[in-house]
């Protein structure tokens, strides 16, 4: 008896160090890597999809080769050319705002789908739609000047995956509606504060959010208030804390 728990605790610590989730669609499953700050890895059926790739493509050498890519803004933990370069992307299709793709080499990938706030496009035979990301108040000095990223939401098999991309709490996320797993931001002075990300969470209700890209200049955020304050005000949002952050 003792063997067979001690067993099923490694199988469950495996899964859990892996920062590996298990998301249920209506015919079929999604598993969520997180990688580094704004960075993950979907495997959906025979689709994998990165997400803003960061870090080195050391991070991302368990996975086969990406079939879609999305990049949300210009900045090197966004658009990180390095790691680009360093993975195998000749059958990847990218999906960027049009301040991305201008500094994309189109050779080096099968395509390269542009796509603005607002628009959706079926990709790969999965909708992905464009959401404004931007900074508060909106000045002609913004570090994310909106129009120029793109947050998404990407449908698969009846699921909708919110990634924010560097936004502040902006009423276009607060407004989001049947949003299945949200990927939420929070790092000062870049995008927003614990207290504002929890607040539009609880505004629009995801059945799954995953706070994400909360390092900033003071270090990480407070990402366990971050689920409290969920927790308290909007109870049926399943807040999940995952290790972003795995050389810390």
């Amino acid at each position: 008896m003792i063997k067979k728990a001690f067993t099923l605790f490694l199988i469950v610590f495996s899964f859990y160090a892996q920062g590996q989730d298990i998301v249920k669609t209506d015919g079929s499953q999604v598993e969520i890597n997180p990688i580094l700050h704004g960075s993950l890895a979907l495997e959906y059926n025979d689709l994998t999809i990165f997400v803003d790739p960061y870090g080195g493509a050391e991070r991302f050498e368990s996975f086969g080769p990406a079939d879609l890519v999305l990049i949300t803004d210009i900045h090197g933990d966004h658009l990180n050319q390095e790691t680009l370069d360093g993975l195998d992307l000749s059958q990847a299709t990218i999906v960027a705002p049009q301040a991305v793709a201008a500094q994309l080499s189109a050779e080096k990938y099968k395509s390269i789908v542009v796509i603005g706030n607002g628009e959706m496009k079926s990709i790969l035979g999965h909708n992905v739609e464009a959401i404004p990301m931007y900074n508060l108040p909106e000045t002609a000095d913004s570090r994310h000047p909106k129009g120029r990223g793109n947050g998404y939401i990407v449908e698969l098999d009846g699921k909708k995956f919110y990634f924010s991309g560097d936004t502040e709490d902006i009423p276009e996320m607060r407004s989001l509606e049947g949003i299945d797993v949200a990927f939420v931001c929070m790092n000062l002075p870049y995008t927003m504060d614990v207290d504002q990300a929890a607040s539009a969470v609880s505004d629009f209700k995801p059945k799954v959010v995953y706070p994400y890209h909360y390092r900033g200049t003071g270090g990480l955020a407070d990402v366990e208030k971050f689920r409290s304050l969920v927790n308290s005000t909007a109870p049926g949002v399943d807040v999940r804390l995952r290790n972003w952050y795995p050389e810390n």
